[in-house]
Protein backbone atom coordinates (compact mmCIF):
# COMPACT_ATOMS: atom_id res chain seq x y z
CA UNK A 1 0.00 0.00 0.00
CA UNK A 2 1.04 3.60 -0.17
CA UNK A 3 -0.15 6.63 2.02
CA UNK A 4 -2.06 7.92 -0.82
CA UNK A 5 -4.34 4.75 -0.74
CA UNK A 6 -6.19 6.64 2.55
CA UNK A 7 -5.42 10.05 1.53
CA UNK A 8 -8.50 12.59 0.71
CA UNK A 9 -9.12 16.07 0.58
CA UNK A 10 -10.87 16.83 3.77
CA UNK A 11 -12.13 20.91 2.92
CA UNK A 12 -11.78 22.50 5.98
CA UNK A 13 -14.81 24.37 6.55
CA UNK A 14 -16.72 20.58 6.92
CA UNK A 15 -14.07 20.03 10.12
CA UNK A 16 -17.13 20.35 13.07
CA UNK A 17 -16.12 22.69 15.77
CA UNK A 18 -18.87 22.03 18.00
CA UNK A 19 -21.28 19.12 19.02
CA UNK A 20 -24.66 19.06 17.26
CA UNK A 21 -27.99 19.56 19.65
CA UNK A 22 -29.22 17.20 20.18
CA UNK A 23 -26.67 14.57 20.47
CA UNK A 24 -28.82 12.07 17.83
CA UNK A 25 -29.52 14.98 15.88
CA UNK A 26 -26.40 14.51 13.69
CA UNK A 27 -26.66 13.20 10.31
CA UNK A 28 -25.94 9.29 9.87
CA UNK A 29 -25.09 8.29 6.54
CA UNK A 30 -26.07 4.76 5.75
CA UNK A 31 -24.34 1.91 3.67
CA UNK A 32 -25.77 -1.63 4.86
CA UNK A 33 -26.37 -3.49 1.87
CA UNK A 34 -23.57 -5.60 1.93
CA UNK A 35 -24.15 -7.48 -1.35
CA UNK A 36 -24.70 -5.02 -3.53
CA UNK A 37 -21.32 -2.79 -4.29
CA UNK A 38 -24.01 -0.42 -6.64
CA UNK A 39 -26.27 0.20 -3.96
CA UNK A 40 -26.49 3.59 -2.94
CA UNK A 41 -26.10 5.23 0.21
CA UNK A 42 -29.09 6.52 2.59
CA UNK A 43 -29.08 9.74 4.35
CA UNK A 44 -31.41 9.89 7.89
CA UNK A 45 -30.25 11.22 11.21
CA UNK A 46 -28.71 8.89 14.24
CA UNK A 47 -31.97 9.27 15.54
CA UNK A 48 -33.28 6.92 12.87
CA UNK A 49 -30.63 4.47 13.92
CA UNK A 50 -33.39 2.32 16.07
CA UNK A 51 -34.66 1.90 12.32
CA UNK A 52 -31.70 -0.22 11.65
CA UNK A 53 -31.76 -2.83 14.31
CA UNK A 54 -33.12 -5.92 14.42
CA UNK A 55 -34.57 -8.21 17.62
CA UNK A 56 -31.52 -10.12 19.14
CA UNK A 57 -28.77 -7.87 17.78
CA UNK A 58 -26.51 -6.44 19.79
CA UNK A 59 -25.08 -2.78 20.11
CA UNK A 60 -21.57 -2.97 21.76
CA UNK A 61 -20.24 0.79 23.19
CA UNK A 62 -17.24 1.86 24.73
CA UNK A 63 -17.95 3.18 27.82
CA UNK A 64 -14.46 4.77 28.69
CA UNK A 65 -14.71 8.47 30.06
CA UNK A 66 -12.56 11.22 29.24
CA UNK A 67 -9.93 13.01 31.28
CA UNK A 68 -8.97 16.41 31.52
CA UNK A 69 -5.94 15.53 30.21
CA UNK A 70 -4.35 18.28 28.81
CA UNK A 71 -2.79 20.43 31.06
CA UNK A 72 -0.21 23.77 30.25
CA UNK A 73 2.93 23.97 32.23
CA UNK A 74 6.09 25.74 32.21
CA UNK A 75 9.62 24.95 32.09
CA UNK A 76 12.03 27.08 35.25
CA UNK A 77 13.38 29.23 32.10
CA UNK A 78 9.32 30.18 31.60
CA UNK A 79 8.96 28.42 28.17
CA UNK A 80 5.66 26.99 27.66
CA UNK A 81 5.08 23.28 27.30
CA UNK A 82 1.40 21.56 26.56
CA UNK A 83 1.40 17.76 28.13
CA UNK A 84 -0.98 15.27 27.15
CA UNK A 85 -1.40 12.83 29.93
CA UNK A 86 -2.30 9.06 27.81
CA UNK A 87 -1.88 6.57 30.28
CA UNK A 88 -0.85 5.58 33.62
CA UNK A 89 1.95 2.93 33.29
CA UNK A 90 1.64 1.39 37.31
CA UNK A 91 -1.23 1.57 39.42
CA UNK A 92 -0.84 4.38 42.00
CA UNK A 93 2.91 5.16 40.78
CA UNK A 94 2.19 8.20 39.39
CA UNK A 95 4.40 7.36 36.27
CA UNK A 96 2.54 8.37 33.24
CA UNK A 97 3.27 7.85 29.28
CA UNK A 98 2.68 11.54 28.25
CA UNK A 99 3.13 13.93 25.10
CA UNK A 100 5.10 16.82 25.51
CA UNK A 101 5.60 19.59 23.10
CA UNK A 102 7.44 21.42 22.14
CA UNK A 103 9.76 18.36 23.42
CA UNK A 104 12.76 18.54 21.85
CA UNK A 105 14.66 20.68 24.51
CA UNK A 106 13.73 18.55 27.32
CA UNK A 107 15.95 16.87 29.83
CA UNK A 108 15.35 13.49 31.82
CA UNK A 109 14.94 14.86 35.11
CA UNK A 110 13.49 18.21 34.63
CA UNK A 111 10.99 19.35 36.54
CA UNK A 112 7.89 21.01 34.74
CA UNK A 113 6.04 23.43 37.10
CA UNK A 114 2.21 24.02 37.17
CA UNK A 115 0.29 27.73 36.47
CA UNK A 116 0.53 28.44 40.17
CA UNK A 117 4.07 27.37 39.98
CA UNK A 118 3.92 24.27 42.01
CA UNK A 119 6.06 21.18 41.05
CA UNK A 120 3.83 19.57 38.69
CA UNK A 121 5.70 16.66 36.87
CA UNK A 122 9.56 15.69 36.05
CA UNK A 123 10.56 14.75 32.83
CA UNK A 124 11.30 10.86 32.33
CA UNK A 125 13.14 8.79 29.04
CA UNK A 126 11.41 9.26 25.94
CA UNK A 127 9.11 6.08 25.10
CA UNK A 128 10.34 2.96 22.21
CA UNK A 129 8.29 4.95 19.82
CA UNK A 130 9.91 7.61 20.57
CA UNK A 131 6.86 10.73 20.49
CA UNK A 132 6.20 10.47 24.26
CA UNK A 133 8.07 10.24 27.37
CA UNK A 134 7.38 8.86 31.00
CA UNK A 135 6.89 11.21 33.03
CA UNK A 136 6.42 11.31 37.14
CA UNK A 137 3.49 13.28 38.57
CA UNK A 138 4.77 15.34 41.88
CA UNK A 139 1.73 13.91 44.07
CA UNK A 140 0.28 10.67 43.90
CA UNK A 141 -3.45 11.85 43.04
CA UNK A 142 -3.61 12.15 40.05
CA UNK A 143 -7.28 12.75 39.23
CA UNK A 144 -6.92 15.45 41.54
CA UNK A 145 -3.89 17.16 39.73
CA UNK A 146 -5.73 17.04 36.71
CA UNK A 147 -9.34 18.27 38.01
CA UNK A 148 -7.46 21.45 39.60
CA UNK A 149 -4.81 21.74 36.69
CA UNK A 150 -6.16 20.29 33.17
CA UNK A 151 -8.81 20.65 30.62
CA UNK A 152 -10.55 18.50 27.94
CA UNK A 153 -7.83 16.85 25.65
CA UNK A 154 -9.87 18.06 22.53
CA UNK A 155 -8.29 17.54 19.32
CA UNK A 156 -6.06 20.31 17.60
CA UNK A 157 -8.17 20.89 14.77
CA UNK A 158 -11.18 22.03 16.96
CA UNK A 159 -10.15 25.88 17.77
CA UNK A 160 -13.52 26.97 19.43
CA UNK A 161 -13.97 26.64 22.88
CA UNK A 162 -16.16 23.90 23.82
CA UNK A 163 -18.68 25.42 27.08
CA UNK A 164 -19.86 22.37 28.65
CA UNK A 165 -17.29 19.53 28.72
CA UNK A 166 -19.83 16.99 29.02
CA UNK A 167 -20.31 17.18 25.74
CA UNK A 168 -17.25 15.83 24.81
CA UNK A 169 -18.40 12.52 27.22
CA UNK A 170 -20.70 9.97 26.16
CA UNK A 171 -24.04 9.60 28.06
CA UNK A 172 -22.78 6.11 28.97
CA UNK A 173 -18.99 6.79 29.98
CA UNK A 174 -17.63 5.77 33.10
CA UNK A 175 -14.25 4.73 34.36
CA UNK A 176 -12.28 7.70 33.31
CA UNK A 177 -9.01 6.66 31.88
CA UNK A 178 -8.85 7.89 28.39
CA UNK A 179 -7.06 10.89 26.21
CA UNK A 180 -9.33 11.14 23.69
CA UNK A 181 -13.29 10.62 23.41
CA UNK A 182 -14.76 7.34 21.63
CA UNK A 183 -16.60 9.74 19.55
CA UNK A 184 -19.11 7.53 17.58
CA UNK A 185 -21.18 7.02 21.28
CA UNK A 186 -21.26 11.39 21.49
CA UNK A 187 -24.08 10.87 19.42
CA UNK A 188 -26.41 8.62 21.46
CA UNK A 189 -28.82 9.90 23.77
CA UNK A 190 -30.55 8.27 27.06
CA UNK A 191 -33.59 8.24 25.08
CA UNK A 192 -32.50 6.79 21.84
CA UNK A 193 -30.82 4.07 23.73
CA UNK A 194 -33.85 3.06 25.28
CA UNK A 195 -35.70 2.97 22.14
CA UNK A 196 -32.79 0.62 20.87
CA UNK A 197 -33.80 -1.49 23.55
CA UNK A 198 -37.57 -1.37 23.15
CA UNK A 199 -37.02 -3.18 19.79
CA UNK A 200 -35.59 -6.24 21.62
CA UNK A 201 -31.47 -4.92 20.90
CA UNK A 202 -29.48 -5.92 23.80
CA UNK A 203 -26.28 -2.69 24.88
CA UNK A 204 -23.35 -4.11 25.84
CA UNK A 205 -19.99 -2.49 27.29
CA UNK A 206 -16.28 -2.82 26.23
CA UNK A 207 -13.61 -0.47 27.48
CA UNK A 208 -10.54 0.73 25.27
CA UNK A 209 -8.45 3.15 26.82
CA UNK A 210 -8.41 5.55 23.77
CA UNK A 211 -4.73 6.79 23.19
CA UNK A 212 -2.57 8.32 21.16
CA UNK A 213 -2.73 5.88 17.94
CA UNK A 214 -6.57 7.54 17.79
CA UNK A 215 -5.36 10.56 16.63
CA UNK A 216 -2.04 10.18 15.51
CA UNK A 217 -1.41 10.54 11.36
CA UNK A 218 0.73 8.08 9.39
CA UNK A 219 3.88 9.14 8.52
CA UNK A 220 5.59 6.23 6.61
CA UNK A 221 5.39 5.73 2.84
CA UNK A 222 3.63 2.26 3.36
CA UNK A 223 0.90 2.35 6.00
CA UNK A 224 1.76 -1.21 6.63
CA UNK A 225 4.29 -0.45 8.55
CA UNK A 226 3.03 2.49 10.65
CA UNK A 227 4.34 1.45 14.35
CA UNK A 228 0.82 1.47 16.03
CA UNK A 229 0.81 1.92 19.62
CA UNK A 230 -0.52 -0.42 22.45
CA UNK A 231 -4.07 0.37 24.19
CA UNK A 232 -5.55 -1.02 27.52
CA UNK A 233 -8.51 -3.22 26.80
CA UNK A 234 -11.35 -4.86 28.92
CA UNK A 235 -13.98 -7.36 27.80
CA UNK A 236 -16.64 -8.54 29.96
CA UNK A 237 -17.63 -12.74 29.41
CA UNK A 238 -21.33 -11.70 29.38
CA UNK A 239 -20.64 -9.16 26.15
CA UNK A 240 -18.66 -12.18 24.53
CA UNK A 241 -21.92 -14.47 25.37
CA UNK A 242 -24.14 -11.95 24.35
CA UNK A 243 -22.11 -11.42 20.92
CA UNK A 244 -22.04 -15.43 20.20
CA UNK A 245 -25.19 -16.02 21.28
CA UNK A 246 -25.92 -13.08 18.55
CA UNK A 247 -24.28 -15.07 15.81
CA UNK A 248 -25.74 -18.30 16.59
CA UNK A 249 -29.12 -16.97 16.08
CA UNK A 250 -28.45 -15.18 12.94
CA UNK A 251 -28.47 -11.47 14.34
CA UNK A 252 -25.65 -8.96 14.37
CA UNK A 253 -23.24 -7.61 16.20
CA UNK A 254 -22.89 -3.43 15.59
CA UNK A 255 -19.98 -1.77 17.23
CA UNK A 256 -20.21 2.08 18.23
CA UNK A 257 -16.89 2.88 17.03
CA UNK A 258 -14.04 1.75 15.80
CA UNK A 259 -12.60 0.97 19.43
CA UNK A 260 -15.42 -0.62 20.71
CA UNK A 261 -14.43 -2.69 17.34
CA UNK A 262 -11.09 -2.72 18.26
CA UNK A 263 -11.51 -4.17 21.55
CA UNK A 264 -14.17 -6.44 20.39
CA UNK A 265 -11.94 -8.18 17.53
CA UNK A 266 -8.71 -8.07 20.08
CA UNK A 267 -10.27 -10.21 22.34
CA UNK A 268 -11.48 -12.76 19.55
CA UNK A 269 -7.91 -12.59 17.50
CA UNK A 270 -5.71 -13.00 20.97
CA UNK A 271 -8.10 -15.07 23.03
CA UNK A 272 -7.70 -12.74 25.84
CA UNK A 273 -11.03 -10.49 27.96
CA UNK A 274 -8.40 -7.90 29.07
CA UNK A 275 -4.71 -6.77 28.44
CA UNK A 276 -2.93 -4.93 26.27
CA UNK A 277 -3.76 -4.88 22.20
CA UNK A 278 -1.67 -3.99 19.31
CA UNK A 279 -3.89 -4.95 17.17
CA UNK A 280 -3.58 -3.13 13.63
CA UNK A 281 -6.81 -4.17 11.30
CA UNK A 282 -5.71 -3.48 7.66
CA UNK A 283 -6.73 -4.33 4.35
CA UNK A 284 -7.25 -8.40 4.62
CA UNK A 285 -7.80 -8.71 8.48
CA UNK A 286 -10.09 -11.61 9.27
CA UNK A 287 -13.19 -9.86 11.32
CA UNK A 288 -14.57 -12.25 13.73
CA UNK A 289 -17.31 -10.65 15.65
CA UNK A 290 -18.25 -7.04 14.16
CA UNK A 291 -20.83 -7.42 11.09
CA UNK A 292 -21.97 -3.68 11.27
CA UNK A 293 -20.01 -0.36 12.31
CA UNK A 294 -21.43 3.21 13.80
CA UNK A 295 -18.33 5.59 13.41
CA UNK A 296 -17.88 9.55 12.67
CA UNK A 297 -16.07 10.71 9.49
CA UNK A 298 -12.24 10.40 10.10
CA UNK A 299 -8.67 12.21 8.89
CA UNK A 300 -6.99 11.30 6.32
CA UNK A 301 -3.87 9.06 6.43
CA UNK A 302 -5.05 7.49 9.86
CA UNK A 303 -5.01 4.21 11.26
CA UNK A 304 -8.60 4.24 11.36
CA UNK A 305 -8.92 4.78 7.54
CA UNK A 306 -7.16 1.58 6.95
CA UNK A 307 -9.62 -0.30 9.54
CA UNK A 308 -12.37 0.93 7.85
CA UNK A 309 -10.96 0.10 4.15
CA UNK A 310 -10.58 -2.88 6.00
CA UNK A 311 -14.42 -3.15 6.52
CA UNK A 312 -15.90 -1.85 2.99
CA UNK A 313 -13.33 -2.16 1.07
CA UNK A 314 -12.40 1.18 -1.47
CA UNK A 315 -15.89 1.59 -1.78
CA UNK A 316 -15.02 4.07 1.13
CA UNK A 317 -13.72 6.61 -0.84
CA UNK A 318 -17.77 6.67 -2.43
CA UNK A 319 -18.80 6.98 1.03
CA UNK A 320 -16.54 9.80 2.07
CA UNK A 321 -16.98 11.48 -1.53
CA UNK A 322 -20.91 11.79 -1.27
CA UNK A 323 -20.78 12.80 2.21
CA UNK A 324 -18.50 15.65 1.28
CA UNK A 325 -20.46 16.41 -1.79
CA UNK A 326 -23.59 16.25 0.92
CA UNK A 327 -21.37 18.78 3.26
CA UNK A 328 -21.50 16.09 6.25
CA UNK A 329 -20.21 18.05 9.23
CA UNK A 330 -16.54 16.04 9.40
CA UNK A 331 -14.19 14.23 12.45
CA UNK A 332 -14.82 14.36 16.36
CA UNK A 333 -17.97 16.66 16.88
CA UNK A 334 -19.09 15.45 13.51
CA UNK A 335 -21.67 13.30 11.77
CA UNK A 336 -21.48 9.51 11.46
CA UNK A 337 -21.82 6.80 9.17
CA UNK A 338 -23.67 3.41 9.50
CA UNK A 339 -21.67 0.83 8.05
CA UNK A 340 -22.12 -2.99 7.09
CA UNK A 341 -18.76 -5.54 6.74
CA UNK A 342 -18.73 -5.88 3.05
CA UNK A 343 -19.50 -9.68 1.46
CA UNK A 344 -18.56 -9.40 -2.33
Amino acid sequence: MHLSDIDYDLPQHLIAQHPIEPRDAARLLVDIDSNDPNSEPEHRHVSDFVEFVRPGDVVVVNHTRVMPARVILHRASGGIVEALLLEEKAVNAAVWETLLRPGGKLKVGEILYSSDDAEFLQVGERTQAGDTFLVRLMGSDAQGLLAKHGSMPLPPYITEVLHDAERYQTVFAHDQKSSAAPTAGLHFTPELLQRIRDVGVAICEVELVVGLDTFKPISVDNPLEHLIHTESYRVPQSTVDACNEAHLRGARVIAIGTTATRALESAAKFGQLEGRTNLFITPGFEWKVVDMMMTNFHMPRTTLLLMIESFVGTRWRKIYEEAIAREYRMLSFGDAMLLARRTY
